[in-house]
């Protein structure tokens, strides 16, 4: 049987290492880190790694730039890394040929996704990378479901390990999806029903409770005949989701679906008004849950004693509507009593100013990875380091 080996189960001592991070942080307008999470989750795995006398290569992607965008540099990067990693030269090297000459403890390649090999899946660049150093260490959880180069590559060329919080990350989900307490609730915000179905399906199979908000919602109450006015909808689901509640009549999960709504003419209104489902104007958008869905979803948490909680349930970034999304953070802090798993990057962007952080069991650092793996049990970036 094949198995994924960690840095704490291995001596790694005195070696050049190719450590893949994920510093996708999230950016203010003018390019200054807005919510460093992804950089202090990753230091557990730099310092033991730095402990026993390694160099390291980071490698990591920022942003969905075309081609190369000083916007997007992980030079931002390198000087927070600078603040918390006190008397090591740490330095950015722009090229692999900079990278190979550069001598710090610490060389941060410039953002992966500036070489179009990365995307577009090259062995020759796989084999370049692997030239750089003598192991690979994967930490980087939250671009695991991607058959990017620098996840699935070196591994082929390099002995290949999982860090720390990769480690944490797949230790946290497993205890969640295989050994529940109960009652287990799911909460799954976003927007589109064709991209999760496969997800909500296997929830289905887990929880007690599943539920749906955000734009993933609304596909839902259209299918169920409700008039829900301009908003957000993907139509072209509305029979998947049909199917789906149709397979759920009178069995478990329960299902909660928005019973009222916080509706507006547009994204950036200061007007709302709260409404019934059945009672949208046709000129006016959902935008966020209302207070008789959020008393019962309140009630929900409050007894639940494994929640897991992907995607906001409403359009958070204009303070108006983020009412719901807030409320169900606070009775997730507040219910001391379960097992909480959050994650997602609007999710954590809608949380990342909050107090109570800690009372959280384990926030996880990938969105799509976490509900790929939830739905799978596994991901490429995972398979690929088991020897």
């Amino acid at each position: 049987m094949k198995k994924l080996i960690y840095i704490d189960e291995v001596e790694i001592k005195n070696k050049t290492i190719l450590l893949r991070v994920d510093f996708n942080v999230s950016l203010n307008p003018d390019h200054s880190i807005a919510n460093d999470a992804r950089i202090t989750q990753a230091l557990p795995t730099i310092n033991y790694l730095l402990k026993n006398n390694n160099r390291l290569i980071l490698i990591s992607h920022l942003g969905r730039p075309k081609g190369i965008d000083e916007n997007l540099s992980l030079k931002v990067v390198v000087e927070r890394l600078k603040e918390y990693l006190k008397g090591i030269s740490i330095s950015l090297a722009k090229t692999l040929a900079e990278a190979k000459e550069k001598k710090d403890q610490i060389i941060v390649l410039e953002n992966i996704r500036f070489f179009p090999e990365e995307k577009n899946y090259s062995t020759l660049f796989a084999q370049k990378l692997s030239s750089l150093a003598e192991v690979y260490v994967n930490d980087a959880f939250g671009v695991c479901h991607r058959a990017d180069t620098s996840v699935v590559g070196p591994p082929q060329f390099l002995p290949a390990y999982g860090g720390l919080l990769l480690k944490k990350e797949i230790t946290m989900l497993d205890k969640v999806l295989k050994n529940p307490q109960k009652p287990f609730v799911a909460i799954i915000g976003g927007a589109k029903v064709s991209t999760k179905i496969n997800l909500l399906e296997k929830l289905a199979k887990l929880v007690d409770y599943l539920i749906i908000g955000g734009g993933l919602a609304n596909t839902f109450l259209c299918a169920q005949n409700y008039q829900i006015g301009n908003s957000f909808c993907e139509y072209e689901a509305t029979q998947a989701a049909k199917r789906f509640l149709a397979k759920k009549m009178n069995k478990k999960p329960y299902i909660v679906l928005p019973k009222d709504a916080v509706v507006a003419k547009d994204k950036e209104s200061k007007e709302k008004m709260v409404v019934k489902i059945s009672e949208i104007p046709k000129d006016y958008c959902i935008f966020d849950l209302g207070p008789e869905t959020l008393a019962e979803i309140g009630h929900i948490l409050a007894k639940a004693k494994t929640i897991i909680w992907n995607g906001p349930v409403g359009y958070f970034e204009n303070p108006n509507f983020r009412d719901g999304t807030d409320f169900i953070y606070y009775s997730i802090t507040q219910n001391q009593n379960a097992v909480s798993v959050v994650g997602g990057g609007d999710t954590l962007a809608a949380i990342s100013k909050k107090e109570y952080l800690e009372k959280i069991t384990h926030i996880s650092t990938g969105g799509g990875a976490m509900l790929e793996y939830i739905e799978k049990g596994t991901l490429p970036g995972i398979e690929v380091l088991k020897r």
